[in-house]
């Protein structure tokens, strides 16, 4: 099933998205509500959302919203693909990187992604997304799939100098507004198991800054639960990022290639769709807004 939560006019809701446009699932069961929260929730109340027949809406007229309005966690991977790691000039690690985001630092697909004021090196990350459906604590790998409600796409927007302030990614992965993700959200039935082998790119117009392949990944989605869930309960609700593949803006050469205001990025994975950002600098993010 392929999901999109968005507004159309004033009013938000969760869609199902087919061939013939948005069906307004929470209009006809309004137990729904308004963000995926209640689907993720009740395996019933999804199943319902399968049957709901009625008129349809053209997407290009819903303005996306974020799937899950307030999840508990967002959990990312860095260093997830060997190339990439080679690329930053890492060594391979037998662990996985792990860092948080914070709930300010994300916003919908189609959402300005915002350059800030103090840094003009603003770089994009193509990620897959997944979205915790069934928590839980050491969770097994042989288990780890059945706790997926959903994937989306994600860019990891991260402002690179800032990162590297540290040793700890925090500051440069959390700067307001600088993760996009969605706008659609798939249910694990219409991918392949575990998302694998879905071609992920990230682009700007015609031209092409990564291309890579979701089985590249060192650590898949039930790897990343089984390991995430040794450590912190995962509840339904939870965002977990996968990290992202070679061909990030610091590593090109000769020289980086940084995000500018004015461009659209669009990171496309295979099966799910496009999250499109275009890019605005901070001293016009009031203007934007007027």
């Amino acid at each position: 099933m392929k999901l999109l939560v968005g507004t159309v006019g004033q009013t938000r809701a969760v869609f199902r998205v087919d061939a013939a446009g948005a069906v307004n699932l929470t209009q006809a069961i309004p137990a729904i509500g308004t963000d995926l929260a209640a689907l993720i929730a009740s395996p019933e109340l999804l199943a319902q959302a399968g049957d709901v027949t009625g008129d349809a809406v053209a997407v290009a007229d819903i303005t996306p919203a974020l799937p899950v309005e307030a999840p508990g966690k967002i959990l990312c991977l860095g260093l997830n693909y060997i190339e990439h790691i080679k690329e930053g000039g890492y060594d391979i690690p037998d662990y996985p990187a792990m860092f948080m985001r914070t709930r300010q630092s994300i916003m919908a697909a189609g959402a300005p992604l915002i350059r800030p004021s103090c840094s003009e090196k603003l770089d994009y990350e193509a990620e897959l997304m997944l979205i915790v459906g069934k928590g839980g604590r050491h969770i097994s790998k042989e288990d780890a799939l059945d706790h997926v409600f959903g994937y989306t796409v994600f860019n990891d927007g991260s402002v690179r100098d800032y990162q590297r302030k540290t040793h700890q990614w925090t500051p440069g992965k959390n700067f307001d507004q600088t993760g996009a993700i969605g706008p659609y959200v798939m249910t694990p039935d219409s991918l392949p198991e575990g998302a694998t082998g879905l071609k992920i790119e990230s682009r700007v117009g015609d031209e092409i800054l990564q291309s890579s392949n979701t089985s590249n990944m060192i650590w898949g989605v039930a790897d990343t639960i089984a390991i995430m869930s040794e450590f912190t309960t995962l509840e339904p609700g939870d965002l977990i990022a996968l990290g992202t593949p070679p061909g990030v803006g610091h590593a090109k050469k000769p020289e980086p290639r940084w995000l500018r205001p004015g461009e659209v990025v669009e990171i496309e994975i295979e099966g799910i769709g496009i999250c499109a950002s275009p890019i605005l600098d901070e001293a016009d993010l009031a203007k934007a807004a007027e």
